[in-house]
């Protein structure tokens, strides 16, 4: 009797085998990996799951051969690649076999022009230009983003050059793909477009491996195996069907009926209401007003078109819309780093282009998307305490200040690491953090969330919403979750244009409009509004657990 296809790849070698893996760096005293052990299978998604920091991207490098070639340190233990120890692979090679892509786009793309950056890995081949046109084409077809094609890459969003970093690495195709949170910067339909490549990939043949927090989502393509680290350990390595129960709910964002059935149980302590406390809603006078603001980078586009838009003291504000829509570019007038080219944008009823960027500072905080757009200082204690410092604070609410910022983005005890050496996550923690130091009237985050465990992130988002120091909170986010929870006041942006601005309830409920504009709704906003007569507000999932057992 024949085999079945998938006994054949049991049966033979693996592509990937991890026996004994452990690493430390040099820079550090404790082991960031310890006793990894892995055996994956062609035609397998493996989930890879955990809090920030907990060792799954130096798990990536020591895979794909960055660790020990550019990242120094103690490993031991061995990793096989189809078979072969990745010791005996040279790095070009281990590229032909282990596609890459890494958490933060911005360190990936090289090239200028999106044709360029996609063929860039495919030239270092010494392919022919025929078939590299070819490649370029089918990927960049693939990931629907053939309209990127020339393109400039310094102009393009977060999102956009998360999808070109992909589109480069497909076009190299490789038998093995590994990807560091690939959904941090695409807006929810673009996340779940990646994701369905992911499984159709997988069941072509392709080996992936996923690192990624948005587990939820990851869920929808089932992967066949998942592992959950903490502390540079495996804690859990199995079919995912076993994860939902396996792991704490407040350190994986699962579903949220699953969140609402386990919390029903340990009845949780409700958190602190995300409002911001003592500002008044009814001021006359708006903190930030857009009038009539049109702007582009390039002459032939338009980026912004005829933005009106005031924010008043008390207002949390959730910015959401497809990848490219112009919601960075909108933030970054309301923080006076661009002028619009028609139009005003008045902060505190003074006109942007009579202000300077420094005297902004004073009043918007702004947390960039990419941390590695803010992070210079050689330790965290003095990229926390350059801001203040600039700001003229007194050297005591200085040292005051850092240590309350680092408490709430859970980072004590690393005043003397160097940012550039953490994870991503950890990066990206710390720039939330330099803003909270700077105490701000308003504050501006583009994606806080993106590279963020649930825990983490959720801890901080409740901790700011308590400072009583903001007169308002702006935040870009593709995480809906995050408007359902904090918002007060949602902008949906498509196309430079605000297309829906009201409630969270206004706006979110309102589906047709949501997926015209690239918004998914999730399990939670579905739970909230089919709870919506029992609510005066929308809640997270461990409060419906609360209201469900009343």
């Amino acid at each position: 009797m024949a085999s079945h296809p998938k006994e054949e790849r049991m049966s033979t070698t693996p592509p990937l085998l991890i026996e004994n893996l452990s690493f430390r760096y040099r820079s550090r005293s404790e082991l960031a990996l310890k006793n990894i052990n892995l055996r994956v299978e062609a035609g397998q998604v493996l989930l890879i799951a955990g809090a920030s920091g907990c060792g799954k991207t130096t798990l990536a490098r020591c895979i794909n051969g960055l660790i020990p070639r550019s990242y120094k340190g103690e490993l031991t233990g061995r990793i096989l690649i189809q078979g072969q120890d990745i010791r005996a692979i040279s790095l070009a090679r281990i590229s032909q076999l282990i596609g890459t892509v890494l958490q933060d786009p911005e360190r990936q793309i090289l090239g200028t022009k999106v044709l360029n950056e996609v063929a860039f890995g495919l030239e270092n081949l010494q392919l022919s230009r025929k078939e590299i046109l070819q490649r370029v084409d089918a990927a960049l077809e693939r990931l629907k983003i053939s309209h990127l094609r020339e393109r400039e890459t310094f102009h393009l969003s977060g999102g956009e050059k998360q999808k070109v970093a992909l589109a480069g690495v497909l076009a190299m195709q490789p038998s093995l793909l590994m990807l560091d949170e690939p959904l941090a910067s695409l807006d929810p339909a673009s996340a779940q477009e990646t994701l369905d490549i992911v499984r159709q990939l997988a069941d072509e043949g392709m080996t992936i491996l996923l690192i990624e927090h948005r587990v939820e989502d990851v869920l929808r393509i089932a992967p066949e195996q998942t592992i959950y680290m903490t502390g540079g350990e495996i804690r859990y390595f199995g079919p995912t069907a076993g994860l939902e129960e396996a792991v704490d709910y407040s350190e994986i964002k699962l579903p949220a009926e699953k969140i609402i059935q386990r919390a029903a149980r340990t009845r949780p302590t409700p958190p602190p209401p995300p409002r911001l406390t003592g500002r008044s809603t009814t001021s006359s006078r708006p903190l930030v007003r857009f009038e009539n603001v049109s702007f582009g980078y390039e002459t032939e586009r338009s980026v912004l078109q005829g933005i009106n838009l005031s924010i008043h003291p008390g207002e949390i504000v959730a910015i959401l819309g497809p990848n490219g829509a112009g919601k960075t570019t909108l933030v970054k007038h309301a923080i006076g780093l661009l002028k619009p080219k028609s139009g005003k944008v008045w902060i505190d009823e003074q006109d942007t282009h009579s202000l300077s960027v420094a005297q902004i500072a004073g009043q918007l905080g702004y947390v960039f998307q990419s941390p590695s757009h803010m992070l210079f200082a050689p330790t965290v204690r003095e990229e926390l305490s350059f801001g203040p410092t600039n700001l003229n604070h007194k050297p005591e609410a200085i040292a005051q200040q850092v240590q309350e910022a680092l408490q709430i983005v859970n980072m004590s005890g690393m005043e003397n690491i160097a940012p550039l050496s953490l994870s991503f996550g950890q990066q990206k923690r710390v720039s939330i953090a330099a803003i909270l130091a700077m105490r701000s009237r308003i504050l501006v985050m583009d994606e806080p969330t993106a590279g963020q465990d649930y825990r983490n992130y959720m801890q901080f988002m409740d901790a700011i919403m308590q400072m009583p120091n903001f007169d308002a909170i702006l935040f870009i986010t593709h995480d809906v979750d995050m408007a359902v929870i904090y918002a007060t006041r949602v902008l949906l942006v498509n196309n430079g244009q605000i297309v829906a601005d009201g409630s969270p309830a206004e706006v979110l409920s309102d589906f047709d409009r949501l997926r015209a504009n690239r918004v998914v709704p999730t399990s939670l906003l579905l739970a909230n509004l089919q709870r919506r007569g029992q609510l005066q507000s929308f809640k997270r999932a461990e409060e419906l657990a609360l209201e469900t057992t009343h």
